[in-house]
């Protein structure tokens, strides 16, 4: 991880894990933004190109609906499918996170993305420009609402995604007993990517309280210490 930087910012995980989150300044969010607004653009003009062969009422009101949801739920949807990433974040290498470093969730993303309206008053953006560029972590109306912030992606995470994929390659896959949630299965990533700073005994004694459920009675799995079950699960889940 590269040197701490006076705006990045120290969270705090549920273990009592120290890490640095590194925040997208305004240039940057900038380009992001504006490659965004591209896309959301294109995107209208081929709607209104469509339905403007519908000679009728109908066509229109469509056209004005689907305009509004576009322009309303674009970044929710990205933000919430792909980890906290709309195509122009992806492109310029950030995220949205939530401010203790956890990713978004469905009420941050769409609280944060609702007050846009008031960063781009006008579409003067003025409020937005005073708020990134004086704030601590850069964040506009949006952020402090939804308790979100915007960063690098290869500072939002522990581990890199191409190290921890090298990481979990000594564990072998294994898949819980039980049913397992999609928050469950976001958290044992978190676990593996959690792991190098955790430390052996403090990591089984993380894994221990949520074994018995993974298990779920399977004896044959026994013999695997709860890291190292966690593990295998997050190998499994992350294709490998």
């Amino acid at each position: 991880m590269p040197a701490c930087r006076i705006s990045d910012i120290k969270a705090l995980t549920p273990e009592g894990i120290e890490f640095v989150l590194s925040p997208a300044g305004l240039p940057v969010r900038t380009i992001a933004y504006a490659i965004d607004k591209i896309i959301q653009y294109s995107i209208l003009l081929a709607i209104y190109i469509l339905f403007s062969f519908f000679r009728f009422a109908l066509g229109i009101w469509i056209f004005f609906i689907l305009s509004f949801c576009v322009d309303w739920f674009y970044h929710v949807i990205f933000e919430l499918a792909f980890k906290g990433q709309s195509p122009g974040k992806r492109f310029m290498g950030i995220r949205t996170i939530r401010s203790d470093g956890a990713p978004v969730d469905p009420a941050s993303s769409f609280l944060r993305n609702l007050l846009r309206f008031a960063d781009t008053f006008f579409f003067l953006f003025h409020i937005a420009f005073i708020s990134i560029a004086s704030s601590r972590g850069f964040r506009r109306i949006g952020d402090w609402a939804g308790g979100t912030l915007v960063v690098y992606s290869s500072i939002a995470k522990n581990t890199p995604r191409n190290s921890l994929n090298r990481f979990l390659e000594k564990y072998e896959p294994c898949a819980a007993s039980g049913s397992i949630s999609q928050d469950e299965k976001l958290a044992i990533l978190d676990f593996a990517r959690r792991y190098p700073l955790l430390g052996e005994a403090r990591a089984n004694e993380i894994a221990a309280i949520y074994i018995p459920h993974l298990k779920n009675g399977n004896t044959s799995l026994n013999n695997l210490s709860g890291a190292a079950y966690l593990l295998g699960i997050a190998r499994k889940l992350s294709g490998g």
